[in-house]
């Protein structure tokens, strides 16, 4: 059953935090789920939350994640303060990282998670400021 009217939930993320990686992701992920929103859609919103949130965690000092369902549609966006991205062009291209090696050792920091969240997107626009932190925001039709 898709909501009739909007669902918004939202959750602070703090960078650096691997222990609670993934768990706004998962519990946007769920919500979908109990509202019947089709598998494949889930998917889409739940990759492009994922690799959001991971950017934060990885790059920023803080941020939050939201997600607004309506019934046609889920738009997920993240605004962080961080130090932002000097070059958007570079770091849309897939396999570019600025993630240091400890990172790159625990798995993360590959390079593809703005290409992902693009993919994923049937929207897809990014703001970042140097110095001050980076907005995404994604919509995704069902």
């Amino acid at each position: 059953m898709k909501p009739e009217t909007g669902i918004m939930i939202e959750f602070p993320l703090t960078g650096s935090d691997f222990e609670k990686a993934g768990e706004a992701s998962s519990k946007i992920k769920r919500v979908l789920q109990q509202i019947g929103i089709r598998p494949e859609i889930i998917r889409r919103i739940a990759i492009s939350a994922y690799e959001a949130e991971l950017n934060v965690i990885i790059h920023a000092f803080r941020g939050v994640i939201r997600a607004n369902i309506q019934p046609d549609c889920t738009t997920v966006s993240v605004e962080d303060e961080g130090p932002g991205i000097p070059n958007i062009e570079l770091a849309m291209k897939e396999g570019y990282s600025t993630a240091p090696d400890h990172i790159r050792e625990m798995g993360f920091g590959a390079g593809m998670g703005l290409p992902n969240m693009a993919r994923c997107a049937d929207e897809f626009s990014i703001q970042s400021k140097v110095g001050e932190g980076t907005q995404i925001v994604m919509t995704i039709r069902h």
